[in-house]
């Protein structure tokens, strides 16, 4: 799948998909995935379509045992040794507004 020559409605229907597919590889129906999550059947079923909140998606994948897959979605940014010495320690709070190649002024 090449997530950038999708509309985010796709991309929101594949990931439904792979969540459909996790929970019925795990034998699991729509209502009991519902009723261990306390979410309603409506929101099991609206996750599986691509439609549904951030919250739900965690309890979903909490559920299935897949929330470690949340550490590949979005990994952690690593910083580099010269970066972190021009902090001293910091840790950012906010964005500059400037483009990437403009030095921030840390």
């Amino acid at each position: 799948m090449d997530p950038y020559s999708l509309s985010d409605s796709a991309i929101g229907a594949e990931l439904g998909q792979r969540i459909r597919a996790l929970r019925l590889r795990k034998n699991i129906t729509q209502k009991t995935l519902a009723e261990a999550t306390t979410l309603s059947l409506n929101a099991i079923k609206g996750i599986e379509s691509g439609k549904g909140t951030l919250s739900t998606l965690i309890a979903v994948l909490r559920e299935l045992g897949a929330l470690d897959a949340l550490d590949g979605f979005i990994p952690e940014p690593a910083i580099s040794p010269i970066e972190l010495a021009k902090r001293r320690g910091k840790i950012r709070e906010r964005a500059s507004g400037s483009s990437p190649g403009d030095d921030p002024g840390w």
